[in-house]
């Protein structure tokens, strides 16, 4: 008899069913990100202080100020603030539907082609209870953890500006920096020798924290406060979505893969 053309996936196949479409909607959060970059080119287009916005002298958050006028010698006016707390809000929040929805065993085996993305137990041949393998298993949650502590502080710069002078939009500012930066290392690592990506990605991290130490030491009393706000910022947003697009592109191939197998009766 022939086989059905609905018929499940073979248990083992790489991505069978709820958790395909859980994985494509993580890895595409994760590459929804680069919408901040649209939205902070439109915003710095549309300022209107006495003097010009420069990214290597204005601050990232100068451009969701509320209101116009002068914050901490800084004199601000963003008519698009809206525009641009909506992207941060927006960023984050594909960043915790990233850390949600991928699982740990697609982080695992995402950038090595023909793994499946099977549980990380190891098989014991008596009735023991089945061992963790804890170094893999426990670099995808913390790579999780962080990527959705990054989209929370995100979140929270959005919805609390940073002329409202609350200690939540540096809180969490820093939760992104801290949060992405460390993610991207540890996936760096954790995807080391399976892609040339992981390079990038913990050269990202490292830049990110690199920046954040400099700025911790200094206080950003540095000639270009705004280049080295990015220096923190930037390879988050980028690295996060270059990992989005590994992703994507894993499952996608898997997915099609999977379409075009013959089913056996």
């Amino acid at each position: 008899m022939t086989g059905h053309p609905t018929a499940p996936a073979q248990a083992g196949s790489f991505l069978p069913d709820v958790r395909a479409i859980r994985a494509t909607i993580g890895g595409w959060a994760q590459l929804s990100v680069v919408q901040y970059f649209v939205a902070e080119a439109a915003v710095i287009q549309a300022w209107a202080g006495p003097e010009p916005y420069s990214r290597a002298t204005g601050y990232i958050s100068d451009l969701g100020a509320v209101s116009c006028g002068v914050y901490e010698d800084r004199a601000v006016c963003s008519p698009l603030h809206v525009l641009m707390n909506a992207s941060f809000v927006v960023q984050g929040l594909a960043l915790v539907l990233g850390a949600l929805f991928l699982s740990a065993g697609l982080l695992c085996v995402a950038a090595r082609p023909g793994v499946a993305a099977r549980r990380f137990r190891s098989v014991t041949a008596d009735s023991a209870p089945a061992r963790v393998l804890t170094v893999p298993w426990m670099l995808a949650v913390a790579i999780r953890i962080l990527t959705g502590v990054a989209g929370v502080g995100t979140v929270l710069v959005g919805l609390v500006p940073e002329d409202l002078d609350s200690p939540w939009h540096f809180a969490g500012a820093l939760m992104f920096f801290i949060g992405g930066g460390f993610a991207l290392i540890l996936l760096g690592i954790l995807w080391f020798r399976q892609t040339p990506v992981s390079w990038f990605l913990a050269l990202c991290g490292l830049v990110c924290l690199g920046a954040l130490i400099i700025g911790g030491l200094t206080g950003m009393d540095v000639p270009l406060p705004g280049l080295l706000e990015r220096l923190m910022g930037y390879p988050v947003t980028i690295g996060l979505a270059a990992a989005g697009l590994v992703i994507a592109q894993r499952v996608h191939m898997e997915r099609k893969a999977a379409r075009l197998r013959p089913v056996t009766g």
